[in-house]
């Protein structure tokens, strides 16, 4: 096999030639997910097949005055998707994606938020707070003011978010994260005191880390939140470091319970991610290299055991979950069914095999 990152990326463009195909609509946060990783395979190949499958979906998505027919603004997963609009501006200096990225942006003059200031995950149902959202909102934000404009807003605002997300969602003393926050305790899932759900779910808490890893890539140095962030990425790596499990160097899909609970399993989807993040924070001098160096190194061999190429000679991988909502208990999180390439799995296995590779 050629690097798994080529192999990956040429597969997943077998797959699916058109990349509105990628499941599982049009335009979903799977997209900007997954061609972000395009993107950074291209940065470190110089393919221009890579590039190429980007603007392929910019051009079927944005009209000659920058419409969007397939963007709502219902909730952060549809902002994720513009990521890929705003690669599209960056590498072509065409107007039209710049316009409608400037549309994408507007929705955040009036996406609601809970009291602390916190984004809702959707605008229905109300006051929720997902992890998930600090990357499908932030990773949008970020990435406009670095390209575009509006720094001081977006910059400001991606912070106060993660800062927000921390404070609300922290399990305190573990450096971990739980899933969601229901401001008015209604969903199922939400304790009637603190409003939290039960669990650490893995993927969940992977977007959590590729957030405070890219924000941090992108920020300015002397950047006031940058600290914060820091200090935030710094306890969540450590973290990570403590609750890997040491046989096979992957995390749990429940993540801080590998000994109390024998039917957890090894989340391949938001193993990728930690092990990403963790080597980004080597990258970026947040953590010990010869500390935190190895850990990433033994997640990326472990996460090797869950893929294979099939008879058609495209990569796959498995035991990943394709898409969980917040659910009410332990149980419902590891009976989620496994399935092989989970839209997320990919996306994850190619940011993680790129870093790791290049």
């Amino acid at each position: 096999m050629n690097k798994l990152s080529i192999a990956l990326a040429d597969s997943i463009i077998a797959r699916y030639p058109d990349p509105r195909d990628i499941p599982y609509r049009s335009w979903c946060y799977v997209h900007g997910y997954i061609l972000t990783g395009f993107e950074k395979l291209y940065e470190a190949v110089k393919d221009p097949r890579y590039l190429d499958y980007i603007l392929r979906y910019a051009d079927a998505q944005v009209g000659p005055s920058g419409e969007l027919p397939a963007f709502t603004g219902v909730s952060l997963d549809d902002i994720m998707a513009g990521t890929a609009i705003i690669i599209a501006w960056q590498r072509t200096g065409e107007e039209r994606y710049r316009l409608a990225a400037d549309r994408i942006r507007r929705c955040f003059d009036d996406y609601p938020r809970n009291a602390d200031g916190g984004f809702w995950h959707t605008r229905y149902p109300p006051h929720e707070m997902w992890i998930d959202g600090a990357f499908m909102g932030q990773m949008f934000l970020i990435r406009y003011g670095d390209a575009i404009g509006d720094r001081n807003y977006c910059f400001g605002e991606a912070v106060r978010q993660l800062e927000i997300m921390a404070r609300r969602l922290s399990k305190e003393g573990t450096g971990l994260y739980l899933h969601g926050y229901d401001e008015s305790r209604a969903a199922s899932w939400a304790d009637k005191e603190t409003g939290l759900s039960p669990e650490v779910w893995s993927e969940g808490l992977g977007w959590f880390a590729l957030i405070l890893a890219e924000t941090l890539f992108l920020i300015d140095r002397d950047h006031q939140g940058r600290p914060g962030v820091e200090r935030l990425f710094r306890s969540l790596v450590e973290g990570l470091a403590r609750v890997q499990d040491t046989g096979t160097g992957l995390w749990y899909q429940v993540v801080d319970k590998e000994s109390e609970k024998r039917d957890n399993w090894h989340d391949s989807s938001g193993s990728a991610m930690f092990i990403y993040a963790i080597q980004r924070a080597v990258d970026l001098g947040c953590v010990d290299g010869d500390h935190f160096g190895p850990v990433a190194e033994k997640g990326y061999a472990g996460l090797l055991t869950k893929v294979r190429l099939n008879a058609d000679g495209l990569v796959d991988i498995r035991d990943a979950c394709d898409g969980v909502c917040v659910q009410d208990n332990y149980e419902a999180y590891i009976n989620v069914p496994r399935v092989v390439n989970a839209k997320e799995a990919m996306g994850g296995l190619l940011w993680a095999a790129t870093i790791m590779e290049n």
